[in-house]
């Protein structure tokens, strides 16, 4: 086993763990106490993730030198983790950088140290079209048995994790079997989409390298994929910081807050609240944004 400790004083901003990967931006950390999206923190708790063949576990503590993150791996993960976490973004000059706009100020303040994620693509994407009209616990809990059911079990300090399966692994499903498992009519969509990955019709990493609007008309070639899930992906699991999830809290807030940005289509709403929330950074905004208007509700 591979271990390390990163002080969380040297990372600009800061960083909570629990805001980070509670907050609905990745269904695919599991907190070990089994109470992830229950809506309470655990101190101290552990959290893990597969990547590749790779089980990767965190968590912070407080020591006599002050506050870490902890981790521990089949390998020596010290980069992964700080990828997977975004340890390195510099989050207060983010929040400077934030309009002067009371309620991303009061959403800053009070979710100081939450940082976006960068997750694997697959996953991401198949995660997000399991959203559709689904509550955050529903989602992690979908996600989670896919990896169990078609996942590889990946043993580690005596326990045994489960990676999410692959597409070729979750290409073998059928729509009657997911249906069972839950995932109703999401069934089709994550079945075909599995397909064209592992047919190498398309893959979702492919949009990395086009321009922000291109890169989400591109994910939308995906089963159940449509702009709002294909902005999840970009945000999350593919570097688009400016990328604005269209969904139900930001819209509520657009009526409430900011009315002005909305123009009616997706993609013009789209380009007048990225404009609103700062631009190069709005994604990093609306995921504030987001939470505090969840966790206020």
């Amino acid at each position: 086993m591979e271990t390390g400790t990163i002080p969380i004083e040297e990372l600009a901003g800061g960083l909570d763990l629990y805001r980070t990967l509670e907050s609905g931006q990745s269904y695919l950390w599991r907190r070990e106490d089994g109470e992830m999206y229950s809506g309470t923190r655990a101190p101290g708790a552990w959290y893990s993730t597969v990547v590749g063949t790779d089980v990767i576990r965190v968590r912070t503590h407080r020591d006599a030198a002050g506050d870490l993150l902890e981790w521990e791996s089949t390998v020596d993960a010290e980069q992964i983790v700080r990828r997977l976490l975004r340890l390195d973004d510099d989050l207060d000059a983010m929040a400077d950088a934030v309009p002067d706009d009371p309620l991303l100020r009061e959403a800053y303040e009070t979710h100081r140290g939450m940082r976006l994620v960068d997750d694997p693509a697959f996953g991401t994407l198949i995660s997000f079209i399991c959203s559709a009209q689904m509550r955050v616990s529903r989602i992690h809990s979908m996600v989670s048995t896919l990896s169990r059911e078609y996942g590889e079990e990946i043993p580690f300090d005596g326990g045994v994790y489960h990676a999410f399966p692959t597409p070729n692994q979750l290409a073998t499903a059928t729509e009657a079997e997911l249906r069972d498992l839950g995932l109703g009519y999401r069934a089709p969509y994550v079945v075909r989409t599995a397909e064209m990955v592992a047919r190498d019709e398309a893959h979702p990493s492919d949009a990395r390298d086009l321009e922000y609007e291109a890169a989400r008309d591109y994910l939308t070639q995906f089963v159940g994929v449509g702009d709002k899930v294909a902005d999840c992906v970009l945000l999350f699991s593919l570097g688009f910081d400016e990328a604005v999830p269209l969904d139900t809290w930001i819209r509520s807030a657009i009526e409430e807050y900011y009315p002005q940005c909305d123009r009616g289509s997706y993609a013009e709403t789209s380009r007048a609240i990225r404009e609103a929330l700062g631009g190069e950074y709005a994604g990093y905004a609306q995921t504030y944004l987001f939470h505090h208007l969840r966790s206020s509700a």
